[in-house]
């Protein structure tokens, strides 16, 4: 058997691993002096805001602001590489179909703008006039604005995303798709209805107050790697960091600080988890109520003894409503019930409630481990109950901290990336531009699949990302793709989604972050994000552009709106040349962006206020709100292990990969090397399986509503994962996750939650 994939894992996150791999990353560029300039650059108040995540910038930064991630995300955009109308014209679409992800993106940038021509399935240099041209009048042909789909990647910047959708908005519809559809949605409808507000209520600041941090569902080793180096410092004082994931993962147990000198010289390690829990998938919601048992537990010991109260009464009376409610259905759950469905013990979850009883300040902070199950608001609102009962909410050291993977997926929201958008905000709209806005509620992403593939949405226009790769039931979001009458998609390197075309479909190529954007004075533009902490702050690219054929989004965007819509409301190419003039817009529909351009000037930029960080709840009841609902009837592992032949799969990122950018083929952190169709799965599942580390298997998708789902020829690694769990890559197990599937209220895909069987001795 084969099992030269499978190697030794890192002794630790980061360490020398990280910095060959920077090298190796920045030779691959092709301009590694250029690489390494742009790095020193990265997340500094006078350079560009890294790409690779939205976790926050500190006060005082050091020179060296940026992670193993930044510099393959970096290293990517920066290559030498092109893509180059010749290489167009010798592959053919369905020649191009063939290659992997990471095949297809090696090919470089796109440097000038295409078209495809179906007579010889290959595209074609179009110039940009004629491209804006026949996209206006196919969008002022259709029958309906709601015909057309809008699509947002977390990439955008504030400037462009909010210029989409004002062009989008007189156009005429609220159809927006947006990559948070598909990861934190459940982070902002869950915290909206508990504390009023749909974002995390911490500052970086307070990572180094906190005496106890709760991770839960997250991986910041591979996700977003500057976090271990906050979590690191928290453990090296003292604060207790507990974890709550179904994984091992190499970055919650130790980290290597590339940056600390003697950690590095003697190949030490900090140890980052002080405890280290493996709930079953789908079995967060259940751990944290098991911990809210064990609070109030040793609050009745407390009266009973007359000892001082383990509740904060005074934030409960002060600041809470339907505590009562809470504390009933919590009595009202069983221990049994709870153990069973987060496969952790008593015992296991009384410790952790121990540590958060233990703490005065505890920030609880998680990523799409949480989010993307059926559950997950509800899960989002019982980690709030848990944190509401001893106020750690609105206090130094202290909150809820979403952590978004895309750089400005919060910032796209924030100013107006929304399908069913606040009243306030379309109010503003109009009195800005004295236009009547559109008021239905649009689509979001599964809403545009689905009207894609029921014939009513005509065309697609993506902002970024790659839609086709990122979403869910890969084949029928083909099928899908291929019904259009229009597509186009603004993007910096080709990629599956480009080689789905519709009747009529353009490749728009536009500037990276990295590089230089000069207005038609030659003087050089700014835009600006927002962080997974609520600062807004500046991004001016140092590197020449790929080509001198690239626009930026804002340009491009523009372009389209002009040929769209007209210039008789808004004046777009004015817009375009002056960036300031797009945040004088924002600052006047937006509430918090006052003195948007003057703040944005200063050294790491600016706070949007978090009313729930100050004790304010912009609810329906004036306080923050309790959730008592019940836990699950079943989670995807109950639903597996009583199928008794079926597993919970969860889908993840490797090592070497960014959302559904993959950079290479290793994921050294779990020991695999070269391959990517691997199943982690627990070692005695694989001998009931009868199977080894390295066989290869048929993933089959066990959803029941007659469409056959099968991920082909994928091999067994054995890991350290609950059983009956198992996990993969995507976007190649996207094909497994069903549409069908979408969490309640959030209408996330439950890519944490895909129930699967194998076919052993039968891959292709």
């Amino acid at each position: 058997m084969n099992e030269s994939f499978i190697g030794k894992k890192s002794s630790a996150a980061g360490g020398w691993g990280a910095l060959k791999s920077c090298g190796k990353q920045l030779l691959q560029s092709g301009n590694p002096l250029s690489g390494a300039r742009a790095m020193l650059k990265a997340n500094q108040p006078n350079g560009f805001d890294c790409p690779g995540c939205a976790w926050g910038d500190p006060a005082h930064g050091s020179s060296f602001e940026f992670c193993e991630n930044g510099v393959k995300a970096v290293s990517w955009e920066a290559t030498e590489k092109r893509a180059t109308p010749a290489f167009f014209e010798k592959h053919t679409v369905s020649e191009l179909s063939k290659l992997s992800d990471y095949e297809l993106e090696l090919n470089g940038r796109v440097t000038h703008p295409m078209r495809y021509d179906a007579q010889s399935d290959k595209y074609l240099p179009v110039a940009w006039e004629d491209a804006f041209a026949e996209i206006g009048d196919i969008l002022k042909s259709l029958d309906s604005p709601d015909q057309a789909e809008f699509y947002t990647s977390g990439r955008a910047s504030n400037e462009a995303a909010y210029l989409y959708q004002l062009f989008v908005r007189l156009y005429g519809t609220n159809n927006f798709p947006d990559c948070s559809n598909m990861c934190h949605e459940a982070s902002g409808v869950g915290l909206r209805q508990a504390i009023g507000v749909g974002k995390g209520t911490v500052l970086l600041e307070d990572f180094e107050q906190a005496d106890a941090i709760f991770v839960l569902g997250q991986n910041p080793g591979t996700n977003h790697p500057r976090m271990l180096g906050d979590l690191r410092r928290a453990s090296i004082r003292g604060a207790n960091i507990v974890v709550f994931n179904p994984v091992r993962e190499r970055g919650l147990e130790k980290f290597s600080d590339p940056q600390a000198k003697l950690e590095m010289l003697h190949g030490g390690s900090t140890d980052i988890a002080s405890h280290y829990f493996q709930p079953l998938l789908g079995g967060d919601m259940a751990a944290v109520r098991g911990m809210s048992k064990a609070v109030f537990a040793a609050e009745d010991a407390a009266i009973a003894s007359n000892s001082p109260s383990v509740l904060d009464h005074d934030f409960l009376s002060e600041h809470c409503a339907d505590f009562a409610d809470y504390r009933a259905i919590v009595d009202a759950t069983s221990w049994d019930e709870i153990e069973d469905q987060s496969g952790l013990s008593r015992h296991d979850i009384e410790q952790a409630a121990q540590v958060y009883m233990s703490a005065d300040r505890v920030i609880c902070t998680w990523a799409m481990g949480v989010t993307q199950h059926l559950h997950s608001v509800a899960t989002i609102r019982e980690i709030s109950n848990f944190m509401f009962l001893r106020g750690n909410i609105g206090k130094p050291g202290a909150g809820l901290c979403p952590v978004r993977g895309h750089s400005n997926v919060q910032g796209d929201r924030t100013v107006g990336i929304n399908e069913k958008p606040p009243e306030a905000f379309l109010d503003a709209l109009e009195k800005e531009f004295g236009f009547t806005v559109p008021r239905k509620h649009g689509h979001n992403v599964l809403g545009a699949i689905g009207a894609m593939l029921d014939g009513s949405a005509k065309t697609f226009i993506g902002l970024g990302g790659n839609f086709a790769r990122a979403t869910p039931d890969s084949a029928l979001v083909a099928k899908a793709f291929k019904n259009l009458k229009l597509t186009v998609n603004i993007a910096t390197k080709p990629n599956h989604s480009h080689l789905m075309p519709g009747e009529v479909s353009f490749i728009l190529p536009c500037l990276g972050r990295t590089e230089i954007d000069l207005n038609s004075q030659g003087q050089s533009q700014v835009v600006s994000v927002e962080d997974s902490m609520s600062m807004v702050h500046g991004s001016a690219g140092i590197n020449r552009p790929a080509s001198p054929h690239l626009l930026s989004e804002v340009g491009i965007i523009a372009g389209i709106a002009e040929a769209t819509a007209g210039t008789q409301t808004v004046s777009w190419a004015a817009l375009a040349d002056d960036y300031e003039r797009i945040r004088n817009h924002i600052e006047a529909t937006v509430p918090g962006f006052d003195d948007y351009n003057t703040r944005l000037r200063t050294p790491r930029g600016f706070h949007l206020r978090n009313t729930a960080s100050h004790r304010e709840w912009n609810t329906p009841t004036g306080k923050a709100n309790f959730f008592a609902g019940a836990l699950p009837t079943q989670t995807v592992h109950q639903k597996a292990r009583a199928a008794q032949t079926s597993f919970a799969l969860q889908t993840f990122r490797s090592h070497d990969q960014y959302n559904t950018t993959v950079y290479g083929l290793d994921d050294r952190y779990r020991g695999v090397y070269g391959e990517r169709n691997v199943i982690f799965i627990h070692p005695d599942d694989l001998a009931v399986l009868g199977a080894k580390s390295g066989d290869r298997v048929n993933v089959v998708g066990e959803y029941h509503d007659g469409i056959e789902r099968i991920a082909a020829d994928f091999r067994f690694v054995s890991y350290d994962i609950p059983r009956g769990s198992v996990a993969g890559y995507y976007p190649e197990l996207n094909v497994l996750v069903p549409l069908g599937s979408a969490g309640d209220q959030s209408d996330t895909p439950t890519s944490k939650s895909v129930m699967v069987s194998f076919h052993t001795g039968t891959a292709a």
